[in-house]
């Protein structure tokens, strides 16, 4: 048997992930999960109960009564006639065009409590600064503020410090990627491993040195050779407070394109590796370098017991509006907070940068001076040309001045007389003259300035905490509690400009293959984690712990430190160099395989109804997945399922603790297929072709899909024939509308094809549940109704692209620097269009030159059959300088406001701003972006992260990919050229709202909460393909769930 997972990550705190076996939807259950009567039989006795389900049905969710009585007319026909072709498949419309198959009347829900839904309406935090107003107010103007380009002049008194001393705190650092330039290994051989044996040395020379670290894993991977001596000079270090371990993460992560479920994750993994092995829990958050910073993120580190934190890379203009007000140290609350429980310390560093230049002031040419790396004969030099100096008895007094001044000018920006001053750079301290040069020139200005009263200042070297804790103590507050008269803070710091209009936009896009990647990846590895934990426990309860593989454990944790390692804000990003993306790609397959031994491993033991008899074959694994990766940049093969007129085996796994209902498609070599239940029941399979091209289909594969229902957290099992005695086997119908004239496609037995010719003709699909409109030119969506609503919406999609700065600055893998608005896709023939109709789903596909877009509904209850299943595969190779966008137009009057998440876990209210560049007004979606007005919302789900904006009322719209030439001068050194074939997938879904703007179906709430959690559901979903549901292989003679 063959699987092939599919994960999701559900709910506030819950990660609840489909795996290797089945297609999952948002859809929970509320109902009596008792067996149904065979799904082909539909006896006179028991219309009256299918009657009542129908009614309660109805009364849930206010449904249209003549869509009902439509799909009841179609079981009593089909019960009646049990027409059967001579093929022996069951054509799947009658001679009314009505549906024949017989769905089951009890729809899966899942069960939100009212009260929930009058929270996500009710009031929101109250703040002193709330960014969308902070952004309503700034006119972004950039006046040249003099040596502060981006600020102002700062001038102060000389006695202000004279009652209350300046408390300095110096803080070295270095900040390490675990890859950019180059690979997470090579930059530790080459640098990162003798920052740490000279840190060892350095730091115990003199105990008024510290110094802080961040990136657990270059750590760890030091820790492990490291010998026993220099793990006990480390600890010591540690113990002793002159080395910190900050925010405690496995990287720093990004915070744009990274799920909450990976933020966690290497989260969790840093912090647990630093408890087993040095008894240390972080106190502080450092944050330098991610490209615009998240509310998530201070959320996440207060339930990790984080009280202050420390952000940088936010936009000058807001820099500078925080600097004047004094704002610069805040506390970050979360939107929804009426009180303070998710209040966060902040501090954000008001200048440019986080190197030595643009931290001891605001003038980094003096600042420069103070970088003692740059001394004379270095490497390393200072831009403005005025070099430092060494400190000496003849020049202390003068040079300290010159710092000091540097350093009372910075206070002002704040509200206490307690400053913190970083020290440090990229990769910085990996030679032990380093550490000389900072630190004993340094000491000797801290000597002097501390010896003399009447500077007023007392300097020194300190850590991240210690800086947070003088604060607090200044203030009279405990440490995360807020001071006095600090502001309180809502929202979060996206987009990111650190100059001019060079907005850092672009990223949320760049290499989106890689994105979605690495969502595939979250998704087995949640599901790993769950069949590796039943499997154990049953193992342990059986007494077969010592059969059982329980060393795939460690498969687990190498694939938690692969995704941990690629949500480094220059991974996720697509902001590294070409060779060290390919070692990502790499390290995410590797892993993936890993996780499909640990899924397979743990399916065997759980199927197999007699444990005695269990025995584990590492080289000859008993179940195989339904699909795989040859390379880490292609795109998932699925596997062919044999039948024969013996049963095959297919077990699906359920890893959410709700039944689930769900179509499974599958590939196989017959056209003749019977699918059965455990206890029996012949399931009705939808047929279809399976496209070898966009008119070419293939004779010898077919698709076939079948709805099943699957227990809670729990495996299922159905017996796949090649029967020739298949009257549950439903045939699907195509039309193919062809360019040009004097094509004809023949149909291969037993699926006919229609073909004709394009024409502006509109084409229509149809669920019990949907009417969507497509254009009969494009073969794109136009209109979308729902059954239960008299109105026809208009739902358009169009594909655009964007070029790039004919001179100066261009776009490049961070900035988002287009020609002007983007100009409608265009080629020279028509599409090829093919529409596919059929019982379970109905779809229609759109073959263009760059991409292929296929929206699928699927004729079930629930949510699944309320939302559009659009992927849209693109492939750019042959484009220069172009980003290809996706953009949805509507009759919805939103207005300049649009919604996108963040991380998937909150939503946030965003505004189209007409006095910022176009770039300035794309956000980051890494699951989800919506629209709406007081009648309709419109929801996009994403598989992978993606830029989104909303550019005019009734918009939206997201780069699906991105080809550009050259670098856009933020240290890449290199364009977006390793483009792949890309799969962006996403769930569109329209919901009708009353006009008080409440939700008028519970199904609303259900669906789409506002700022918690369930949306999450619907996006993860898409991670996987429909098709990938199953293991597949010869099973035993009494397989179980």
């Amino acid at each position: 048997m063959k699987l092939k997972k599919q994960v999701t990550v559900c709910g506030g705190a819950i990660f609840c992930v489909a795996v290797f076996s089945l297609y999952l939807m948002l859809d929970r259950v509320q109902h009596d999960p008792a067996r149904r009567q065979s799904a082909g039989n539909f006896p006179r006795s028991q219309i009256s109960v299918l009657q009542n389900r129908i009614e309660q049905l109805e009364q849930l969710l206010e449904e249209n009564h003549q869509i009902i009585s439509h799909i009841k007319d179609s079981v009593l026909e089909l019960t009646d006639t049990g027409a059967i072709s001579p093929s022996g498949h069951l054509p799947f419309r009658s001679a009314n065009g009505s549906w024949v198959l017989p769905f089951d009347g009890r729809p899966t829900f899942l069960s939100v409590k009212p009260l929930d839904c009058q929270f996500a309406l009710g009031r929101r935090s109250q703040t002193d600064l709330q960014m969308l107003d902070v952004y309503s107010l700034l006119n972004f103007d950039n006046v040249d503020g003099g040596v502060w380009k981006q600020g102002f002049e700062i001038t102060y008194e000389p006695n202000e410090w004279d009652d209350e001393p300046l408390q300095v705190f110096v803080v070295p650092h270095s900040h390490n990627d675990p890859g950019w330039i180059k690979t997470f290994d090579k930059y530790y051989n080459d640098q990162t491993q003798h920052i740490f044996n000279n840190m060892v040395v350095k730091l115990a020379e003199d105990p008024r040195r510290k110094f802080i670290w961040s990136e657990i894993s270059f750590f760890a991977k030091w820790w492990e050779s490291a010998d026993e001596h220099k793990q006990a000079a480390m600890r010591k270090l540690i113990l002793s407070g002159q080395l910190e371990m900050v925010t405690g993460g496995w990287v720093m992560t990004d915070e744009a394109n990274a799920h909450y479920f990976a933020m966690i994750d290497q989260l969790i993994e840093g912090h647990q590796w630093l408890e087993k092995n040095l008894g240390v829990i972080p106190r502080s958050g450092w944050a330098v370098d991610p490209f615009g910073h998240s509310a998530t993120m201070p959320y996440l580190l207060k339930r990790a017991n984080i009280s202050s934190m420390l952000i940088q890379r936010v936009h000058y203009s807001i820099k500078k509006h925080f600097a004047a007000t004094r704002s610069l140290e805040f506390m970050w609350r979360q939107a929804w907070d009426i009180e303070s429980g998710t209040d966060m310390f902040c501090h954000m560093m008001p200048f440019y940068s986080y190197d030595v230049p643009h931290t001891c002031g605001p003038d980094p040419k003096i600042c420069c001076q103070f970088d003692f790396k740059r001394l004379p004969g270095s490497r390393v030099n200072c831009p403005w040309k005025v070099p430092p100096r060494a400190i000496t008895d003849a020049n202390v007094a003068e040079r300290a001045g010159v710092l000091l001044d540097q350093y009372r000018k910075k206070s002002k920006l704040f509200r206490s007389k307690v400053l913190l001053v970083p020290l440090g750079d990229d990769f910085r301290y990996d030679k032990a003259l380093e550490w000389d040069q900072q630190y004993f020139n340094y000491q000797k200005l801290f000597d002097y300035m501390n010896s003399r009263p009447e500077m007023h200042v007392k300097a020194q070297f300190a850590t991240l905490t210690d800086y947070f804790s003088a604060v607090y103590k200044a203030k009279g507050v405990a440490p995360g509690t807020r001071p006095p008269d600090y502001p309180v803070l809502s929202g979060d710091f996206f987009a990111y400009a650190d100059r001019e209009d060079h907005y850092w936009s672009g990223y949320y896009t760049s290499r989106p293959f890689y994105k979605n990647l690495d969502r595939v990846l979250e998704s087995h590895l949640r599901g790993a984690e769950i069949l590796y934990s039943l499997a154990v426990a049953h193992a342990r309860r059986a007494g077969l712990e010592g059969r059982y593989p329980v060393s795939d454990y460690s498969l687990l944790t190498d694939a938690r430190r692969n995704i941990g390692l690629f949500q480094h804000h220059d991974a996720i990003t697509g902001t590294a160099k070409e060779n060290v993306v390919i070692d990502y790609g790499n390290r995410l397959l590797r892993s993936l395989v890993g996780l499909k031994r640990v899924i397979i491993n743990a399916a065997h033991f759980l199927v197999i109804k007699n444990k005695d008899i269990y025995r584990f074959y590492q080289t000859e694994p008993f179940l195989e997945t339904d699909d795989r990766r040859t390379t880490q940049d292609s795109l998932p093969q699925r596997t062919l399922i044999e039948l024969e007129s013996t049963p095959r085996y297919l077990v699906l796994f359920n890893p959410v603790e709700q039944e689930r209902l769900c179509v499974v498609t599958m590939l196989v070599n017959s056209a003749r297929v019977r699918v059965l239940t455990e206890d029996g029941q012949t399931l009705p399979v939808q047929l279809s072709a399976q496209w070898v091209s966009a008119v070419e289909m293939s004779g010898e594969v077919y698709q076939a899909s079948f709805m099943a229902r699957l227990p809670a957290l729990g495996l299922a099992v159905f017996h796949l024939y090649d029967s020739a005695d298949s009257p549950m086997t439903l045939r699907s119908d195509t039309l193919l509308r062809i360019p040009g004239r004097g094509q004809s496609i023949r149909g291969l037995d037993p699926l006919p094809v229609r073909s004709q010719t394009v024409d502006a003709q509109p084409l229509y699909i149809q669920s019990q549940s949907l009417s969507l409109g497509f254009s009969g030119t494009t073969g794109l969506l136009e209109s979308i109704r729902r059954k239960d609503d008299p109105q026809e919406v208009r739902v358009q999609i169009q594909f655009l692209t964007y070029g790039t700065r004919p001179s100066k600055d261009k776009s490049g893998a961070y900035l988002f620097l287009p020609d002007g608005n983007a100009k409608p896709y265009s080629q020279r023939e028509a599409p090829i269009v093919r529409v596919v109709e059929g019982p379970l789903f109905a779809e229609v596909v759109a073959h263009y030159q760059h991409f292929q877009q296929t929206v699928r509904i699927h004729n079930v209850p629930g949510i699944d059959g309320l939302s559009l299943d659009i992927t849209t595969m693109v492939d750019i190779r042959d484009q220069n300088n172009k980003e290809l966008a996706m953009r949805l137009v509507t009759d919805i009057q939103s207005g300049d406001t649009f919604y996108t998440d963040l991380n998937g876990f909150q939503i946030q209210p965003r505004r189209y701003f007409q006095k910022l560049p176009l770039q300035a007004n794309f956000y980051p979606m890494p699951t989800m972006a919506y629209i709406q007005d007081s009648q309709y919302r419109l929801t996009l789900h994403t598989a992978q992260a993606l830029g989104v904006s909303s550019l005019a009322s009734g918009q939206l719209e997201v780069i699906l990919d991105r080809r550009l030439m050259q670098d856009d001068n933020r240290g890449l050194g290199q364009g977006l050229k390793d483009n792949k074939r890309t799969a962006n997938r996403f769930r569109l879904l329209l919901e009708r709202r009353s006009n008080s703007g409440k939700l008028i179906m519970p199904l609303l709430c259900i669906s789409q909460p506002i700022f918690v959690f369930v949306p999450v559901c619907l996006s993860l979903i898409m991670s996987f393909s429909p098709h990938a549901c199953s293991l597949l292989a010869p099973m035993p003679e009494s397989p179980t769930s």
